[in-house]
């Protein structure tokens, strides 16, 4: 793999200033969920001229791609790169930044589409060499609205035999790689609480029945819960993030309301945290003489990459990179990503790249994915673009067994 790798990366290197270009004009226009028009169109006109089998979806903007190679049959690979963006305001002060008020390239997705284009380029100059299919999935709607999902429902994994997919941190030096084999990221669930008892008086409590402070002490005993019952090396994480009750100071209201999120890194502990979380709110309610309606909204699985693609990751990006750049994921990121369906039907991994920009010292201190104030070291593009070639070529080559 060194002299490819040698190879790949200056290769990708002199792609660099279109992959650059790519993404700063996908940035300016971000578009969200699974209707992104704009974004469409400029991959398939970055895709023009490639010699590749394009269609689009029927339920979202998605683009498929395949390059067939020219050395006779074979696998098929998947590489994915996701292309929408989130709901929030940009304030990077970038010469490129949103033109569009509210919407904000915060996760990297516009860096992930542009190097799988500069991949498709590397890789359609190597048609003769290939023997097999890669498919190259362009999916929208990856922030909250399932739209690998989507795909997979149109098609998008048929006939596919191994898939992998890259996703930028700037949390991580520049140009290194992490991932690890299992749980990668965590699964996501909503959870929603209300509270019902019985208004009154501020001054009379004794005849309402106050769902204010049972509200908050159904949150203390999420927290006591999470650490006391849930084991700390297959870990949950419940955060509420909001509670609503009340219109004005001397009225107490009929009933409360809480939202937050649910993480948890197996389906085992995902299954204990929904029950617990639901017979806590319950209980806690009923002594007190109220009542606790507890609604979870199942998000995103678990992302679990299988065993021997990841660790082909590590090979394959120790071999291109260096394995001083290659660092073993030491647990899973507790976000969560719909790549996890992909991952539940095809055998395949996903992988982090670091793009922490050069004047921030400690990555630790670098604003993260969904940060208003998120910037990404923009060469370090090139090691995602050889990446992402050196795996289609290796699992090509070495099929997973």
């Amino acid at each position: 793999m060194t002299l490819l790798g040698d190879a790949l990366l200056d290769e990708a290197g002199d792609l660099l200033d279109e992959v650059v270009a790519l993404r700063r004009r996908i940035h300016r226009r971000p578009e969200l969920g699974l209707d992104l028009p704009v974004t469409q169109a400029t991959i398939r006109e970055a895709l023009d001229g490639l010699g590749l089998d394009v269609r689009t979806g029927t339920a979202t903007t998605s683009v498929v791609a395949d390059l067939r190679g020219g050395a006779g049959d074979g696998p098929t690979v998947l590489l994915r790169g996701d292309m929408d963006a989130l709901p929030m305001p940009e304030d990077t002060g970038v010469d490129f930044a949103s033109e569009v008020a509210g919407a904000m390239h915060a996760c990297g997705h516009d860096a992930h589409v542009s190097m799988l284009v500069g991949a498709a380029r590397l890789l359609a100059a190597r048609r003769d060499q290939i023997a097999g299919t890669v498919r190259f999935m362009f999916q929208p709607g990856e922030e909250g609205f399932g739209g690998a999902k989507v795909m997979i429902d149109e098609g998008v994994l048929d006939g596919v035999d191994a898939a992998f997919a890259m996703h930028i941190t700037p949390n991580l030096p520049s140009g290194w790689i992490t991932t690890k084999p299992g749980p990668l990221m965590a699964s996501s669930d909503e959870l929603f609480i209300t509270v019902r008892g019985r208004g009154g008086h501020a001054s009379t409590p004794h005849f309402a029945a106050d769902p204010i402070p049972v509200a908050c002490e159904i949150v203390s005993a999420i927290s006591t819960f999470v650490t006391r019952q849930i084991d700390a090396f297959n870990p949950a994480i419940v955060t509420i993030t909001k509670i609503t009750a009340g219109t004005t100071v001397n009225v107490i209201p009929a009933s409360a309301e809480m939202a937050g999120t649910i993480r948890s890194v197996s389906e085992r502990t995902r299954d204990a945290v929904d029950r617990g979380v639901t017979r806590l709110a319950t209980t806690i309610a009923e002594a007190h003489g109220l009542e606790a309606e507890v609604h979870v909204r199942r998000g995103y699985p678990v992302t679990v990459n299988h065993a021997a693609a990841a660790h082909r990751v590590l090979e394959v990006a120790s071999g291109l990179l260096g394995a001083d750049r290659v660092v073993e994921s030491p647990a899973p990121v507790m976000g969560a990503e719909d790549w996890s369906y992909v991952l539940q039907q095809v055998p395949g991994a996903m992988a982090f790249l670091g793009v922490c920009p050069p004047e921030i010292a400690d990555p630790r201190q670098a604003p993260a994915c969904h940060s208003n104030l998120m910037r990404l070291d923009e060469p370090a593009m090139a090691a995602g673009v050889a990446l992402h070639t050196a795996m289609a070529l290796d699992l090509l080559e070495r099929p997973l067994a």
